[in-house]
């Protein structure tokens, strides 16, 4: 059976189709389950929204179908932040997602107070199943207006894996991302830094004294992200990983 279920993969191109099988088999109830996951996985549906979940900085984090996934990129993001953050600090996640960025903050650091945001109302309940038994805190709205105006001027770290992928470039992603994935949480407008913009615009009203914002961007788009945090009157540093194809921008208040 597992031979035929690696075939079947590999027949409608899922490159690691071993691992995956393997996967399927693992979280599998019964033999009906796991035929009809190898079906849904087959018919394009990306393997994580299949099994429920995905690893992320060592953390099993549940996803579904409508929440962004993500990525390993995205790591660097929070080892970045995670250098910055002391114990107690307010951290705010911004386009939140499924949480996972604060999630592995808030796990790895302990002690520290989590405020998570999206406007999808979907992403929104998938953070929170992440972030709760945590002691994080959800919130449905566009970017700052969700939170708690007590946490005007008072946040020590704000991180943001916001969409930057330029709108006209949407149909280049792969297809399980560009049919399976929110659209809201991969526009980032005409050059991809429309959200950008509007993060980096008000961070210094949120921010504390000394406070940090690190946001998620690409090689290229780095200079004009260094930009919009300079206008913003942060000062600015870009840090990259090659490795991991992962570059960062950090603003200090």
């Amino acid at each position: 059976m597992e031979i035929g279920i690696i075939d079947r993969l590999r027949s409608e191109g899922c490159i690691f189709a071993e691992a995956e099988t393997q996967l399927l088999i693992s979280q599998a109830g019964s033999i009906e389950d796991l035929m009809k996951m190898v079906e849904i996985r087959a018919s394009g549906v990306p393997l994580e929204y299949v099994l429920g979940f995905t690893k992320f900085c060592g953390l099993r984090i549940e996803v579904e179908q409508g929440v962004f996934v993500p990525r390993k990129r995205t790591e660097f993001l929070v080892q970045q932040a995670e250098a910055l953050t002391h114990i107690c600090d307010i951290v705010v996640d911004l386009c939140c997602g499924s949480g996972a960025v604060g999630a592995a903050i808030a796990t790895d650091l302990n002690k520290i107070v989590l405020h998570s945001v999206d406007i999808d109302p979907v992403a929104v309940k998938c953070s929170s199943r992440n972030i709760s038994n945590i002691g994080g805190h959800a919130y449905q709205g566009d970017l700052y207006k969700a939170l708690p105006h007590t946490l005007r001027g008072r946040v020590n770290i704000i991180v943001a894996n916001a969409p930057y992928v330029p709108t006209d470039a949407i149909n280049l992603l792969p297809q399980e991302a560009r049919l399976y994935e929110p659209k809201v949480a991969l526009d980032g407008g005409k050059d991809g830094l429309d959200l950008q913009r509007k993060v980096a615009e008000e961070a210094p009203q949120w921010l504390a004294s000394g406070g940090y914002l690190l946001v998620e961007t690409s090689k290229m788009q780095a200079a004009q992200t260094f930009e919009i945090f300079a206008k913003a009157g942060l000062t600015t540093r870009i840090v990259r990983n090659e490795e991991l194809d992962a570059t960062v921008v950090i603003g200090k208040n």
